[in-house]
């Protein structure tokens, strides 16, 4: 099911769960980030008139193993969580819904490897049970299925009532002009004030966790790495600490320089959410900031609190990483900034045109889903590069064919199959020994 953000694509599956229940049956929803269950849970308990029975990792062990025996004995009719709600014993599953089935928070690559939507394909299959994979930008690999005739398709074309879809903008920032320690330009800034002015909430969207991706000697050119896995370490002004996003070690930040032993020439390089923050309270000093980046919440139910407060109007301007282009629903909110729009299309992976463009129409999606009208403005140095013209001329199924053709030729996944050999040891240069071996 493909529909635009705010089509009403929850209305339609729920409908469908609605007639699953009415047979007896069970009936499994599996959402991408658990704090989207709030927003969920109300809607559910709005329809139904009772709330589902929640599997994630904010569970309690206590709540799971009673939930595991409801679900296996059939008293738990309707679940809503997240991928390993898959493999709860359900007594007799009628339907299985994959909200938001192109996100990648899907994919498990710890312990055993798998994607929860394929295995939610399989499961349904193997139970004989219909199943729905929901999306305003599907993968490209269930494109390709239906496509190929192996699954249907429902279209929701336009936002529920009043609603409009946001105009898209791209700010050419070879023509802003801006200090070299600021992300944010004037156009945007400009924007910024009339929502602020008018009590509306304005989004600033950037994919980077922490304060600086990178701390830099300006003495001898040293870049702070992990002394574990050798990966660029992140500042975290907020906790004070330098963070490795790739195995999770920490370390104070250094005053000196870990090379050269100099003092005091340690910097931050590059925009962090953090980073961004700092800036907006510096132009905007009455305005109610709030940060949503998954690091800076000690428990799910603290983001989730956040999330309710931000949609009832606790700040005026939000900053976020993904985690805020995950079906978050704020009627306040009609200005959308993306600070680095070119920021996914760097680096070799083969899905980097397909990620960039469904996380900046669904960021963009966040705007103006109540009856105000909302702008979405993508911050670029490369208009005319063909994913960022994609996103802005809204014409889906063109790049949709564009990018299948190219996968195609290049005999990759959708069209291929690829394996990946992941090689680890405490020795760095072994493995790279060992690795130009392979190759």
């Amino acid at each position: 099911m493909k529909g635009v953000t705010g089509s009403g694509k929850t209305e339609v599956y729920l409908e469908a769960v609605a007639e699953c229940l009415r047979k007896g049956r069970q009936a499994l929803v599996l959402l991408p980030e658990i704090s989207l269950t709030a927003d969920f849970l109300n809607r559910v308990q709005a329809r139904f008139g009772a709330l589902p029975a929640e599997w994630h990792s904010g569970v309690t062990m206590t709540e799971r193993r009673r939930l595991w025996r409801m679900v296996g004995q059939g008293e738990a009719s309707f679940v809503v969580g997240a991928r390993s709600a898959l493999f709860l014993p359900f007594r007799d599953l009628g339907l299985i819904v994959v909200d938001e089935e192109h996100d990648t928070s899907y994919k498990q690559e710890e312990g055993v490897f798998y994607n929860a939507r394929d295995m939610a394909v399989l499961r349904a299959a193997i139970v004989g049970a219909p199943i729905v994979l929901a999306s305003a930008t599907p993968c490209l690999e269930t494109w390709a299925n239906v496509e190929a005739g192996k699954y249907g398709r429902l279209d929701l074309g336009a936002r529920f009532g009043a609603a409009e879809l946001p105009d898209m903008q791209a700010i050419d920032m070879r023509q802003q002009k801006l200090a070299s320690n600021a992300w944010i330009s004037p156009k945007l800034a400009a924007e910024i004030k009339v929502r602020i002015e008018r009590k509306e909430q304005s989004l600033l969207f950037l994919n980077r966790r922490g304060f600086a991706p990178i701390t830099l000697c300006r003495a001898c050119g040293h870049q702070v790495g992990c002394d574990d896995c050798d990966a660029r370490m992140v500042e975290h002004r907020f906790l004070k600490r330098l963070v490795c996003h790739q195995c999770g070690a920490t370390k104070p930040i250094p005053t000196e320089c870990p090379a050269c032993k100099v003092e005091g020439k340690m910097a931050p390089v590059g925009p962090g959410v953090e980073r961004l923050a700092e800036e907006v309270v510096a132009l905007f000093p009455q305005a109610k900031v709030a940060v949503l980046s998954s690091d800076l919440f000690g428990s799910a139910r603290a983001l989730k609190e956040q999330i309710v407060a931000i949609a009832e109007g606790a700040a005026d301007i939000i900053i976020g990483t993904q985690i805020v282009a995950k079906g978050h629903n704020f009627p306040l909110l009609t200005l959308v900034g993306v600070i680095d729009a070119d920021l996914g299309l760097q680096g070799s992976d083969l899905r980097a045109a397909e990620r960039t463009f469904q996380l900046m129409r669904q960021v963009a999606g966040r705007a103006g889903r109540a009856d105000k009208p909302g702008l979405a403005l993508l911050q670029t140095f490369q208009p005319e590069h063909p994913v960022i013209r994609a996103i802005l001329g809204g014409d889906e199924e063109a790049f949709w064919r564009a990018e299948a053709t190219e996968r195609r030729m290049a005999g990759v996944p959708p069209y291929g199959r690829m394996a990946g050999i992941i090689l680890s040891s405490p020795d760095v240069a072994q493995v790279f020994d060992f690795g130009a071996e392979l190759a």
